[in-house]
């Protein structure tokens, strides 16, 4: 039986502020916020690094000029396109989780817009932009990265107090979506009230499973987000740099609360798996070994600052090498030390590396299930697909084996591909080039496949040295909505030589386009979404793009040869094995070894990649999940709009339909495009 998500301490906690009265009064002073924890896109609000190596210039596609004309243009064509899409009736009430409307959405006419009541979309519209200026100020680092510079001062309030608060507030906005009439809204607007239900929901669940009070994340934690936020901080005026020390200074405040934070999950019995801490340690370790003048945050006491006076250029110099030298770097040896003396010793290990063991552990992993996928989904339904999908992806493997290198045997084909070392790099800036070469190659094509292709540019960049060695293969991280920076693909380059040559191609497809970044691009791009659809949404939607657009480059003619095309089935059966791993971690108690020998023995992944990805699905329960659960949702709708259409149908229309509304729950999306189907079919 599902988990139910008991939301009574939610409502029963007393008035809550309004999100910008709660604003209004932190005000004044420095505050102690943190780490965006757990936004819709952990991969791509990863951090940019403070410098870029000289040698790698940005890489733009002639195509991708950022034109203001061409992006009024596009974006309006992309308004009248929307306008189109009808999703009518539903479940009047309300649910606490996603699935509202499932089963009840029937075809509407377009003039549904003209009958509503103009109230629940005004007061839906208010409580869209009251729930943005509510999670830009949860999470003020995602703020900086957004262009939200007022809150460039603060880190997340990770302390019990503002944990508590956030309660409140996220009660009192259920309470005010609740209210609305989800029956009584146009196509459009019922989308946002999924949207921003998806959102509330996704809150719920990290607050059922208390995360800040015991996962340590080496991938993605805070302790990597405070050295790359330097690139997105704005240092043009002197008040920017008082924000910058204030947001400095605050960084140690945010790791002792953090530190607190984990003896109270200790305390509780919720600890981190030892995989976990281990590489959190290693990383720190690391870290503290360079002197702290190396480290990116101390980097703006350098920045030339010729326009400020003098003696502002002086104190804030002196303040930044204050902050770095006398408040974070012993905060990170703290920390360091707290891990390893304190926590590691009481760390997971064996069977209990999973959630499942942790006190309610299988409640949060079902909630995390519900959060990610959007779906209503167990744990033994998903083990089974993934294990149906190696299957199919097996018999491909065996196929293009035998025709690219002799051997239909998997494990000699796994044998041949990592042993050979003809199929690795040889040094890192092939990495960058080859992804550079394919993101060219695929902006040639994509006005064939996109009725209204975005205008927004990205570059590649590896990912910095000093995350690289705990990182995945590959993040992307979002532009900056006013075009001061653009979307980031970053590659792991680090040991070339362990990195296979024949999954380069797939990996650029999967990050840039026709995967994340025309993905986000197009969503930046909309006008006429509320600012958070722009930005947030479903993860099973974000991954499951990307992962369709892997296939996709294929029939869109990108990859050179059949042994690239080798990579796109291994990296297939990779996502599918994340189905049966994730799982088995974290509900039928596999060990860490289980988890190795069973991603060694089914995908083509290299070793240390291997034990990387097994540590990330211990770490991040559940988001893995996302990518082939949205892929297979994504082509199954597909399918239906073909069969459907016939000769009418248009891949460019039907992607345009996918992409035009923000990444939807996959429930959502899928009534959105059976609308489309029944509007044009009538």
């Amino acid at each position: 039986m599902d988990a139910q998500v008991d939301l009574g301490p939610l409502f029963e906690a007393g008035p809550a502020m309004d999100a910008l009265d709660l604003l209004e009064t932190r005000a004044g002073g420095v505050e102690r916020f943190g780490h965006d924890l757990l936004p819709v896109l952990r991969v791509p609000f990863r951090g940019l690094s403070f410098t870029h190596p000289p040698s790698l210039p940005h890489f733009r596609a002639a195509r991708f000029g950022r034109d203001a004309q061409t992006k009024r243009s596009r974006a309006a064509r992309m308004t009248s396109t929307r306008n189109r899409n009808c999703l009518p009736g539903g479940a009047a009430g309300r649910a606490a989780l996603l699935i509202l409307i499932a089963g009840g959405i029937t075809a509407c006419e377009r003039g549904s817009a003209e009958t509503a009541d103009p109230a629940p979309i005004s007061d839906l519209s208010a409580l869209s932009d009251r729930f943005w200026d509510a999670y830009l100020s949860w999470n003020p680092l995602q703020a900086t990265y957004l262009g939200e510079h007022r809150l460039s001062d603060r880190v997340r309030d990770i302390s019990p107090s503002g944990r508590n608060n956030r309660r409140r507030e996220v009660g009192a906005l259920m309470g005010a979506l609740a209210a609305i009439d989800l029956a009584s809204l146009p196509a459009g607007n019922r989308l946002t009230y999924l949207a921003l239900d998806h959102q509330l929901s996704a809150e719920v669940a990290e607050q059922t499973c208390d995360l800040e009070v015991w996962v340590v994340d080496h991938r993605e934690g805070f302790q990597l987000d405070f050295l790359n936020i330097v690139g997105a901080q704005p240092l043009e005026t002197p008040v920017d740099g008082e924000r910058m020390i204030r947001r400095w200074n605050a960084f140690a405040d945010y790791i002792d609360d953090y530190i607190s934070n984990l003896r109270t999950g200790l305390e509780t019995g919720r600890v981190a798996a030892r995989a976990s801490v281990n590489r959190t340690i290693v990383q720190l370790d690391a870290l503290l070994e360079r002197p702290v003048e190396e480290w990116p945050i101390y980097a703006p006491a350098g920045t030339r600052l010729d326009a400020w006076p003098e003696g502002t250029r002086h104190d804030f110099r002196a303040g930044i090498r204050e902050a770095a030298s006398e408040r974070i770097r012993p905060a990170y040896a703290r920390l360091r030390d707290f891990l390893r003396d304190e926590l590691y010793p009481h760390s997971r290990t064996g069977a209990a590396i999973g959630l499942s063991s942790l006190p309610g552990g299988s409640a949060c992993y079902e909630a995390m299930i519900r959060n990610f996928t959007t779906l209503e989904l167990t744990p033994a339904e998903i083990h089974a697909q993934g294990l149906a999908e190696l299957e199919r992806v097996h018999d491909e493997l065996r196929t293009l084996g035998q025709e690219v290198l002799g051997a239909s045997d998997l494990k000699q084909i796994q044998q041949r591909l990592r042993s050979d070392p003809e199929m690795f790099f040889r040094w890192p800036g092939e990495i960058v080039q080859m992804a550079e070469e394919a993101y060219a190659r695929a902006a040639l094509v994509m006005p064939d496949w996109f009725g209204t292709p975005p205008v927004t540019e990205m570059v590649i960049r590896p990912i910095p040295l000093y995350e690289a060695p705990q990182s995945v293969l590959a993040y992307y991280r979002e532009p900056a909505p006013d075009g001061s920076r653009p979307g980031t693909y970053y590659v792991n380059t680090y040991r070339p030589e362990i990195r296979p040559r024949y999954q380069a191609d797939v990996l650029s497809f999967h990050e840039a386009i026709p995967g994340h970044h025309l993905q986000t691009a197009i969503a930046q791009e909309v006008a006429g979404l509320p600012e958070f659809r722009k930005h947030l949404g479903s993860v099973a939607f974000v991954e499951g793009w990307a992962l369709y657009a892997e296939r996709l480059a294929d029939e869109m003619g990108l990859y050179v040869d059949d042994l690239s095309r080798i990579g796109l089935a291994s990296y297939d059966a990779w996502r599918a094995s994340r189905l049966v791993v994730d799982t088995g971690i974290h509900a039928f108690g596999w060990t860490r070894e289980e988890a190795i020998d069973f991603v060694r023995e089914n995908t083509l992944l290299a070793e240390v990649n291997i034990e990387n990805e097994v540590d990330r699905y211990i770490t991040s329960p559940a988001q893995a999940l996302t990518y082939k659960l949205g892929q297979l949702e994504i082509s199954r709708l597909r399918a239906k709009a073909e069969a459907t259409l016939g000769e009418a149908f248009s891949i460019a229309e039907f992607h345009d339909r996918v992409l035009e509304n923000g990444a939807l729950s996959l429930p959502a999306l899928g009534d959105a495009i059976e609308s489309w189907l029944a509007e044009t079919a009538s």
